[in-house]
């Protein structure tokens, strides 16, 4: 527009051959500017991985094979230390999507939604929706299951899931007693029955599996974004791999050879750690053939290993499908692209196995982040925790700051490597009944045990030196008091940690106790199988939640010590 404001000036009365001329430029420039409009809005792929660790060759892997993953690197910036808030699905996907922590959230669990704590959160896909953009979710995003859902409110159009089972091999599903069973009982709770088997080998195409649909879905996507220029779109794709199970196609499983696998070398917890911080992977247990108690024998433990390895690869390979296809419809120099593990894995070192700890190998994250404008190939240092994500991102698509986030944005590191803008990075795990919250510095990490609101006097502590230790052999907590009082300085700058708040609807008073009491009565009923009224210790211990626990309950509710509970032992628990 300049540039005819300049003409008309030059050529105040402008022949004809000279209007025809600037009629076709004006015509040409308004054919541009919904182009232009778009590229002032740059899109967004947000590539969410679960249970994927920095095991990877970008990060240093000698044996994977993570091409794609390696090739993003390669155009963006990858960060060496990047932290989940807590390493568990839900409340580490919360913490991406909300920018709020768990422990501002009092959500440490996977069955809570984060709206019920913050009901009127603004989410990262609904903020990009509510500034113009086409916000798209795809796989998973957020933890859908045990009684969590998925949200609505920050989608343009539907989240797309895939409609697969988890198997290809029959053998491999779990036992048809268990599927019965989780239809006659409450189906919410299923997820606590037997599981199938833990790894799958199967000569099957990638789209067989859930991963494999996910990527087709994607590229559509893309190539539909293609014909809405002036729509920029922020479009989330969810990959389910390298999660448990770990089924891959057969192709992914032969790109390694069993023989190049070693357990790790430390096969214990830290040396003075408190016993209850080691998780005792249950997850894993859930699966068949995986010990109740006690570790994996050596072939398990290779075996898990691979399939972990399989399925990066296979994932990692849906990854390249979706990167090409952004490349093929011309997208890629004008989009943002993060590829975000939720949390890390035990694969095996101090004879664990998931996630599920405050431990290095649960809590450090892959995070690559290649944007326009920003240097490929390189490398950072900075401390960044998942809640930063969400304000990077609004800022790197140049939208008002959201308000409120726990979050600090790093969008000065993606163009300067060298810099920071974290002294420290917090994040959490719960355990019997205390929190642990740890605050990992460069070179230490310091995890306090206590339950929130209780005096710091009370907390139980851990301390680990990564340069000096970095397998973390041994908790030196009593030995380095000095260190502790410093990272102690850094905690107390945090607000104190929310419990974790109540996931069930608030009865009304009157309906409370008789309700209690039908439910405890029906699941009597259940029980007693063969009707006589009577429960024996086998019949009460079936299907516990926690069946290291549960056999403590039983003599407590048997009141009267003859081995067996009535109907209203078992209704009064063990109260008068």
């Amino acid at each position: 527009m300049l540039f005819l404001i300049v003409y008309f000036q030059r050529y105040p009365r402008p022949s004809h051959q000279q209007f025809c001329l600037m009629h076709r430029i004006a015509f040409f420039l308004l054919t541009l500017s919904p182009s232009l409009f778009a590229a002032s809005k740059p899109n967004v792929l947000l590539i969410c991985v679960d249970d994927l660790k920095p095991l990877l060759g970008c990060y240093g892997d000698k044996i994977v094979k993570s091409p794609n993953i390696d090739r993003l690197a390669a155009r963006g910036v990858l960060f060496e230390k990047a932290f989940c808030n807590q390493a568990v699905c839900s409340p580490s996907r919360n913490a991406l999507t909300t920018g709020l922590r768990p422990q501002t959230l009092g959500i440490y669990d996977l069955p809570t939604n984060f709206r019920k704590s913050s009901p009127d959160a603004v989410t990262l896909p609904q903020y990009f929706k509510a500034n113009g953009y086409r916000a798209e979710g795809l796989g998973k995003i957020y933890h859908v299951g045990h009684g969590n859902v998925n949200d609505e409110a920050s989608w343009s159009v539907p989240h797309y899931s895939p409609k697969t089972i988890s198997y290809a091999l029959k053998e491999n599903n779990p036992p048809e007693s268990t599927r019965e069973q989780a239809l006659f009982e409450n189906k919410k709770e299923a997820w606590k029955l037997p599981r199938g088997a833990p790894a799958e080998n199967a000569d099957v195409p990638d789209n067989r599996y859930g991963d494999g649909m996910i990527a087709d879905e994607a590229i559509k996507r893309l190539e539909a974004a293609k014909a809405k220029p002036d729509e920029p779109f922020f479009l989330a794709v969810g990959f389910l791999k390298p999660h448990l199970p770990f089924v891959a196609p057969k192709k992914y499983w032969d790109l390694y050879d069993p023989a190049s696998f070693k357990l790790p070398e430390l096969q214990k917890a830290p040396e003075g750690a408190p016993e209850f911080a080691p998780s005792s992977w249950g997850e894993l247990r859930q699966y068949k053939d995986m010990p109740e108690k006690g570790p994996v024998t050596k072939e398990q433990a290779i075996h898990l290993i691979h399939g972990y390895y399989a399925a990066t690869s296979y994932m990692d390979a849906q990854l390249g499908k979706v990167l090409d296809a952004l490349d093929a419809n011309g997208l890629a120099e004008n989009t943002i692209i993060v590829l975000w593990g939720d949390h890390g894995w035990h694969l095996g070192d101090h004879g664990m196995w998931c996630k599920h700890t405050n431990y290095e190998q649960a809590a450090r994250i892959p995070l690559i982040v290649a944007a326009p404008g920003i240097a490929g190939g390189q490398r950072t240092q900075a401390l960044v925790e998942t809640v930063d994500i969400y304000p990077t991102l609004a800022e790197l698509a140049s939208l008002p700051a959201p308000a409120k986030l726990d979050g600090l944005s790093f969008a000065s590191v993606l163009k300067n490597p060298a810099s920071s803008v974290r002294d420290h990075a917090i994040h959490v795990y719960p355990r019997t009944g205390l929190l642990g919250r740890a605050i990992r510095t460069q070179r230490h990490r310091l995890v306090e045990w206590k339950n929130p609101g209780e005096a710091p006097e009370t907390a139980i502590l851990e301390l680990y030196d990564y340069e000096a230790d970095p397998t973390e052999t041994k908790n030196l907590a009593a030995e380095q008091p000095e260190v502790v009082a410093e990272l102690r300085k850094l905690l107390a700058k945090h607000p104190e940690a929310r419990p974790q708040i109540s996931n069930k609807p608030e009865p009304k008073k009157a309906e409370a106790k008789k309700s209690s009491k039908q439910d405890r009565g029906t699941a009597f009923d259940k029980r007693d199988t063969n009707k006589d009224g009577q429960l024996t210790k086998e019949e009460f211990l079936v299907n516990q939640p926690d069946p290291n626990e549960a056999p403590k309950r039983f003599p407590i509710f048997d009141k009267d010590g003859n081995g067996t509970l009535s109907r209203e032992e078992y209704i009064k628990g063990g109260k008068k």
